[in-house]
């Protein structure tokens, strides 16, 4: 995610290469993004930070509280921190790190191809300037939708933030079901990509409700009405349900694991 905002920085010119400093502890990794994006690479978190609007931690939760460390004391008050933390709520960032600017934002993995979408709050200390400059920089990836109140986001990771692994998971079920049927694989990869792919662009471009989509392609007594009735027997709607629930109850619980 933290290379998906920088090729969105990039991509959208919001900035230049000779503006971006990344930090890493993977001398192969900070060779790779130098080559490919021309952009300044340390193993130092202070030097990364030094003079830097924006400070985005892009870090898996298990390591947040080392770099937090490293980072207390060094922030000033224009800087103002934006996290992609996984479930690492704001009060561990303003403790840690004792600075209290800071943005939290879930995107999620179609950021890569900039049609990601990003729920994100921010601290009271965030000035208007710099959640229009966050707002901006999670534009660039996709679409974002900004909450008052940072328990959003636990049910933001739950809903889009996990939710490519769902229409993954329903992709590869209904390419192994036409398969079951007798279709060729390579056809019937073909097929579910194009009808996803379809049918979300015809849900983003029209003005109807999902339901109503779903009935204009229900015909009485046809053979998705059967289909659908065979999900609804299943009880996919409340599978559903418990899949958002399961997730949005283990986003709370890696919010709550002291580091």
């Amino acid at each position: 995610m933290g290379e998906a905002i920088l090729t969105a920085l990039l991509r959208n010119e919001l900035c230049r290469p000779t503006d971006i400093s990344v930090s890493d502890v993977s001398e192969p990794r900070r060779q790779y993004l130098k080559k490919q994006y021309r952009i300044t690479v340390t193993a130092n978190n202070q030097q990364a930070v030094k003079d830097k609007e924006v400070i985005v931690l892009a870090v898996k939760p298990q390591h947040i509280k080392e770099v937090l460390a490293d980072l207390k004391g060094q922030l000033k008050a224009g800087q103002f921190i934006l996290s992609i933390a996984a479930g690492v709520k704001i009060s561990t960032i303003t403790k840690g790190v004792g600075h209290h600017k800071v943005v939290r934002a879930m995107p999620n993995t179609p950021a890569q191809i900039g049609l990601g979408i990003s729920g994100w709050t921010a601290t009271k200390d965030v000035n208007a300037v710099q959640k229009k400059l966050a707002r901006t920089i999670l534009g660039a990836m996709g679409k974002e939708i900004y909450f008052a109140n940072e328990k959003y986001l636990d049910m933001v990771t739950a809903v889009s933030g996990s939710g490519p692994a769902y229409v993954y998971l329903f992709a590869e079920s209904l390419i192994d079901g036409a398969v079951g049927l007798g279709l060729k694989r390579q056809d019937a990869e073909a097929l579910v990509l194009q009808t996803i792919l379809g049918a979300a662009n015809l849900m983003d471009k029209s003005s109807k409700a999902p339901a109503d989509l779903r009935r204009e392609v229900t015909s009485k007594g046809g053979t998705t009405e059967r289909a659908l009735a065979a999900f609804e027997e299943s009880k996919l709607p409340g599978i559903v349900a418990k899949a958002l629930q399961a997730a949005y109850k283990r986003a709370i619980e890696l919010g709550n694991i002291k580091s």
